[in-house]
């Protein structure tokens, strides 16, 4: 429904007004980058400032002229605006300058239904596009002005507005009704994850951050990594092996983006609800991004949004590679708990002090110690190697193995039960909550 677009890019006349400073300022290189990525062709762009927004057109009748007389002498496909419009100031200026207007939601939808791939992420754009219609239906059907009539049906009837808003509430239940579905089967394997007591981490940030590039590196994958804003908007997860650590669930999320439209969010909540129930975010920044506060800031507000601020988290700051003579380093808190680790995904610099950080920081519950296996314990042993969690290996004179072994407390204690060997062998005080589980 909302996929099928025409080949190539509209004319599109640009149009940002500053405004005095407050929360809701925008930024207009990051405007063009948007267009840039929705495909369209900027001929020209217009600028100017007010103290207030005009409740009637947004930017005032003579910047209307100024936008029609751009219209005309550009042949604009589309008037895109660097700001939320509401439907009827969007209806206002379409009236004047006879010209198609979409704002900054509009635009950042228009992405997001370009970048879809999966089920599941089509639903999720159409779900947001056609709350975003809802309210800007405009009757013009003059020609059509009674649909029903007839035996049983005769009165006042339905004027297409009627009809087209009853299509549009049914349709809008139907998607709601099968992301609750894509829900339900995202907290299922959330579960097994949870039980297999596999951690998982979710990279989140500010769009075009490099988390996919990130990705890729870590987990050897290929997924497509660009540099446009939302390159990535399907969730992907892979496993992953952390060195002292095991493995881990590593997932690539949407970016974020200022003003993100809270009608993605709430569209993309099973996507998110990865980030929500993670046990450590990844937040990649991009640090030679002169924005880099703001870009950290907006993805903050993002995360107390959706109510994942609490979540242990490690900032990662990406793209060294375009700073001046950097090397890879940590850095730490005053307890010396890693807080920030300095890398490039693209040259893969900074890669096993990453893999470190993530180590020390999920490792409060590592089995650390030296055991000594038997020659009946090759069971044991085999699955300890097939883990990578040897270290070292000796052998005694009397035949028995010593073994150097670390990893997660509870993979050790599945180990054990697998091999139907009693734990005390190996830990005074197992834990009790994995046998109750």
């Amino acid at each position: 429904m909302f996929f099928e677009r025409e080949k190539g890019g509209d004319q599109a006349l640009l149009v940002h007004i500053d405004f005095p400073e407050g929360d809701d300022k925008e930024d207009p290189q990051e405007f063009e980058e948007l267009v840039m990525s929705a495909g369209a062709h900027s001929v020209a762009i217009i600028t100017g400032s007010r103290n207030h927004r005009d409740a009637k057109t947004f930017i005032g009748s003579g910047k209307v002229d100024e936008i029609k007389q751009a219209v005309i002498e550009h042949e604009v496909d589309v008037v895109l605006f660097n700001h939320a419009l509401s439907p009827s100031q969007e209806r206002n200026i379409e009236r004047i300058i006879e010209c198609r207007v979409l704002d900054r939601t509009g635009l950042i939808l228009d992405i997001f239904a370009q970048r879809a791939r999966t089920h599941e992420g089509k639903l999720q754009v159409e779900l947001a596009q056609l709350n975003y219609q809802s309210t800007r239906l405009v009757k013009g059907w003059t020609h059509l002005e009674r649909q029903k009539g007839g035996i049983g049906l005769r009165g006042p009837g339905e004027t297409q507005l009627e009809t087209d808003r009853r299509l549009l509430r049914a349709r809008i239940s139907h998607l709601t009704s099968r992301l609750k579905k894509v829900e339900k089967q995202r907290n299922q394997g959330r579960r097994a994850r949870s039980r297999s007591a596999t951690p998982t981490i979710s990279l989140v940030g500010y769009t075009n951050a490099g988390k996919s590039t990130l990705f890729n590196y870590l987990t050897h994958s290929e997924v497509y990594a660009a540099n446009q804003l939302f390159a990535t908007l399907d969730p992907t997860l892979r496993r992953l092996h952390i060195t002292d650590l095991g493995d881990v669930v590593l997932a690539d999320t949407v970016g974020f983006i200022r003003h993100l439209p809270h009608k993605l969010v709430e569209a993309f909540k099973a996507t998110l609800q990865e980030t929500v129930e993670a046990d450590l975010l990844l937040h990649v920044i991009d640090c030679a991004s002169q924005d880099r506060l703001l870009h950290i800031e907006q993805v903050e507000d993002v995360l107390t949004e959706i109510e994942a601020d609490k979540v242990p988290k490690l900032e990662i700051y990406n793209k060294i590679d375009l700073l001046h003579d950097f090397q890879p380093t940590i850095e730490r808190d005053e307890l010396g708990k890693p807080v920030r680790v300095w890398v490039s995904a693209k040259t893969g610099q900074g890669k096993e002090l990453l893999q470190k950080a993530i180590s020390e920081l999920l490792s409060d519950d590592l089995f650390d110690a030296e055991i000594e296996l038997l020659p009946a314990d090759g069971q044991l042993r085999a699955l300890l190697f097939e883990k990578k969690a040897v270290l070292t290996e000796q052998y005694n004179e009397d035949g028995n193995m010593r073994l150097h072994v670390r990893m997660q407390t509870n993979d050790f204690l599945r180990l054990l039960s697998t091999c139907n060997i009693e734990s005390k062998r190996f830990i005074a005080e197992p834990d009790k909550e994995f046998f109750e589980q």
